[in-house]
């Protein structure tokens, strides 16, 4: 969809008053803590874009509150696992001599939208150390959040999702789905059974750059729809719908979200073993 194509789709201006109107109208306040995933085109047509939609998010929670977003590089990987694309087998092995080390500054976001990559060029912003599925926040939790992020670890205990669980975290999702909803690859963390592969990234070690290999999680966001619509039936008071300029958004309690996760991907994952155990048979 291209410009032309949003202002033809916005049947009223949206501007960061506007945005900043939507949010007070979900509930979203002062010191609040959120996690957020979003699709600008969908919000409609925004006076000044990107930037107008991160200030009203600031200035909404302001720096008593907490933003965080996802802000994966997921190309520093090893390019034998890459599917889209995929690059010729004898590439993968220059790609590994030359990739950039992950810089939090200078790395790039991919496919994570232009309200993150706006977000990341805030001068108050933290990036988590992840080379691969780092986060970024700005406000009051920052810091703390974004300091560690175990290498092995992208989206468990030790991440900043770890971090944010049991306090009171907000998730929306912005003209998104359930499938962009990173918060509930902690459930898949927690839940038994979780398998792993070998990975690597480009990183700075000892001040010299370095490829390194490490157990990546081999995880499953196709399952999260299903997951969402399971969640959304059961649990009707952890979430709530509403508007951000035209885009249906869902404001959704991240702990009441995280722990329904875990005990449907648990189940998930027996259904699929039986299932695969049959076939062999």
């Amino acid at each position: 969809m291209n410009e032309l194509d949003v202002v033809l789709r916005t049947r009223e201006l949206v501007s960061k008053e506007t945005i900043k109107a939507h949010l007070a109208h979900a509930g979203i306040g002062k010191g609040d803590r959120i996690i957020v995933h979003s699709s600008l085109k969908k919000v409609g047509w925004v006076s000044g874009g990107e930037q107008a939609f991160v200030e009203a998010l600031l200035e909404t929670v302001t720096a008593d509150g907490t933003v965080v977003m996802p802000s994966q590089s997921s190309d520093n990987s090893d390019p034998k696992n890459w599917m889209a694309p995929p690059v010729p087998e004898d590439w993968h092995e220059p790609i590994r001599r030359t990739l950039p080390a992950y810089d939090p500054h200078l790395t790039h976001l991919r496919g994570m939208g232009k309200i993150p990559e706006c977000l990341h060029r805030h001068p108050e912003t933290v990036r988590s150390p992840h080379p691969a599925h780092s986060f970024i926040a700005w406000g009051r939790d920052s810091a703390e959040w974004m300091r560690d992020h175990p290498l092995t670890d992208s989206f468990g205990e030790g991440s900043p999702l770890g971090k944010m669980y049991g306090l009171g975290v907000k998730v929306l999702l912005v003209g998104t789905g359930y499938d962009s909803c990173t918060a509930l690859h902690l459930s898949e963390y927690r839940a038994p059974g979780l398998e792993t592969y070998r990975d690597g990234a480009a990183m700075m070690v000892g001040g010299e750059r370095q490829w390194i290999e490490y157990d990546m999680a081999d995880l499953e966001s196709d399952d999260f729809p299903p997951l969402g619509m399971a969640f959304e039936r059961e649990h009707p008071e952890a979430m709530t719908r509403c508007k951000i300029g035209q885009a249906d958004t869902r404001v959704i309690d991240m702990d009441t979200l995280v722990d329904f996760g875990v005990d449907w991907i648990t189940k998930w994952r027996e259904k699929k073993k039986v299932a695969q155990a049959e076939k062999a048979e």
